[in-house]
Order: C-alpha cells, then structure tokens, then sequence
C-alpha cells in the first residue's frame, strides 16, 4: 500500500475511533491517550493529523453531519413534487439516524450538553452549512407554491429536524405507551407528521389556506 493511502487510513480509523469515545463518554471524558490507545497508534501519530483534540472533535462532528448532507441532496434533486420530496427526506434522515446511530448520539450529546462557549463555533463550523441548505430548499419550496410564502423557512427547517430528533431519542419508551402504534414504525411516524404537516389540524370543512 502507498504511504500516501496508508496515512490516509490511519487519519481515518483515528477519527472513528475518536467518534466511537466521544459519542459514549463525551468530549470532557476523554483525553488524547484514551484516543491514541484505543486507536493503537501514538499520541504524536494522532497530532500529526490533527492539531489539537478540539480540531479533531470538530472534524469527527463533521465527519457525523455527512449522512445529513446527502439526504438534503436527494431531497433537493429528487423526483416527485415538494411534499414527496419533504417527507423523503424525512424518512430518510429518520432511518439514517438509527442506521448511524454512534452519528447522531454524537450530534445530539453536544447539542444536550452545550459546554461553554462552544455554542457559536459549533453553529458555524458545524450545523451551518446543512441547516442552511435546509432552509434553502424549503423557500424553493415556498417560491414553487407548495408551501405557504408566509412561513418563516428558518422555522419550518427547525421542525422538520425536531421531528426527527424527538422520534430518535424517545423512540424505546414511546414503543412501551399505550396507544402508541408508530413506537416501532418509523415510516408511519413520517406519514402521519405529513399529514398534519401539509393539511393541518383543523376539521377538512373548516381548513383555510391562510391563518
């Protein structure tokens, strides 16, 4: 193997490795010697790929966001009108979330937990860049007259992911309440959040298309 593709793979499994502790005991919890130990490679192997353990939690969030990225971008080329395409991507970001469930609890623990003056960075160097595509795509949405041009996209964007996020980490006691027939049903879940999504919640002969 070429040093080239060699180095490449070990900057590879030093990130999975990385996201494995970090999405278990979070970024405090755990030192560059738990990494580079876990990892079987030297500390120096480690800060030679990355610069600080900062930079590398940054690059393993990132790394976590990508599954995201690509369902924005199937939804944003996909076939189908607009609400096909909404609840495609919702589906499809609901099953990736379990598939790549190390991922998402990764996300969502530094989301839960917000240390100090971390907040901003993470917006920008993080969640920016698919949030604003999200948004983006939903005022597509809006221009093409699928969903109303009242709706603020920033918050529309912001329920969809809520939505999912909710569903995600609720999903093994929601299965356990009675009455409760999407515990185990993802795709159900997204078809009946659509329904409210795209008609509402008042009576079909009370419905307006403006409130």
């Amino acid at each position: 193997m070429p040093p080239s593709s060699r180095n490449e793979e070990t900057l590879h499994h030093i990130l999975d490795t990385a996201m494995d502790l970090f999405a278990r005991d979070g970024f405090d919890s755990i030192s560059m010697s738990a990494i580079a130990e876990a990892a079987g490679v030297s500390k120096a192997n480690i800060f030679h790929h990355f610069k600080s353990k900062d930079e590398l939690y940054i690059q393993s969030l990132r790394r976590a966001c990508d599954a995201s990225h690509s369902s924005l971008e199937a939804m944003a080329n996909g076939e189908g009108d607009a609400w096909q395409r909404i609840e495609g991507f919702l589906r499809a970001h609901l099953h990736q979330m379990f598939q790549q469930s190390r991922d998402s609890r990764l996300i969502l623990r530094e989301v839960v937990e917000n240390r100090p003056g971390t907040a901003q960075r993470l917006a920008q160097d993080v969640f920016r860049n698919n949030f604003n595509r999200l948004v983006a795509i939903i005022a597509e949405c809006q221009r093409s007259g699928a969903l109303r041009s009242t709706l603020d996209p920033v918050f529309v964007s912001t329920l969809l992911l809520g939505t999912n996020v909710f569903f995600f980490q609720s999903q093994e006691i929601l299965q356990h309440l009675e009455g409760v027939d999407f515990g185990n049903d993802p795709d159900r879940y997204v078809r009946q959040f659509m329904d409210i999504f795209q008609h509402g919640t008042l009576p079909i002969e009370n419905s307006q298309e403006e409130v």
